[in-house]
């Protein structure tokens, strides 16, 4: 059976942000960038941030059980305002200054934001990344922009989801005394739009 993915709402947010908690819990981002203490409440908060954001000035998408999530912003996507950069800053606590001196290569210009996919555990491996992933980057390029879309991943099974759907490794990168990082970029498809 096929998951129906459909766009979320912020009455779906506070689901969608747990599964996003769970999916992340082991994650090497996450468990480099978000402090030990009390770390499963400060990753939920920071996904619910970053999911409110996604949502106002992009698209976050969902299965109907919100155990899928994906999270795209447009490349004029605003940068969070301050309020909401304090709240993500207070999360991140002691790990902040580590994480702001992190230093990624520039993403191609104009590109969308893949800004997050997570699929809860007890759902591995049923399809759902690839579906709820799909779905957005079908939005994107039935929009016509003709800029594609990047992400990075720190998990090499990511790497090859994400290259099943297109997108290439564009640069490695090791963060000191952190994660391997892929960036990663899948140019536009306009005529997907026309099928």
């Amino acid at each position: 059976m096929s998951a129906h993915i459909r766009r979320a709402t912020a009455l779906d947010l506070p689901s969608a942000a747990r599964t996003l908690a769970v999916a992340f819990h082991e994650y090497s981002w996450t468990r480099w960038s978000v402090p030990a203490d009390d770390y499963p409440r400060r990753l939920e908060q920071l996904q619910a941030l970053y999911l409110g954001h996604a949502l106002e000035h992009g698209f976050v998408l969902v299965d109907d059980d919100r155990q899928a999530v994906a999270a795209f912003l447009p490349p004029d996507a605003p940068a969070p305002g301050e309020e909401l950069q304090a709240r993500v800053a207070d999360l991140h606590g002691d790990r902040l200054a580590a994480l702001m001196a992190a230093e990624l290569p520039s993403r191609p210009k104009g590109a969308w934001d893949l800004a997050t996919v997570g699929v809860h555990p007890d759902r591995r491996g049923a399809g759902l990344g690839s579906a709820v992933t799909a779905a957005g980057l079908a939005l994107v390029d039935e929009s016509g922009d003709p800029n594609g879309i990047a992400l990075e991943t720190s998990d090499e099974r990511n790497v090859r989801l994400y290259e099943r759907l297109g997108f290439a490794v564009t640069a490695r990168t090791t963060i000191e005394g952190g994660p391997l990082v892929y960036s990663m970029y899948r140019p536009a498809r306009p005529a997907l739009a026309q099928r």
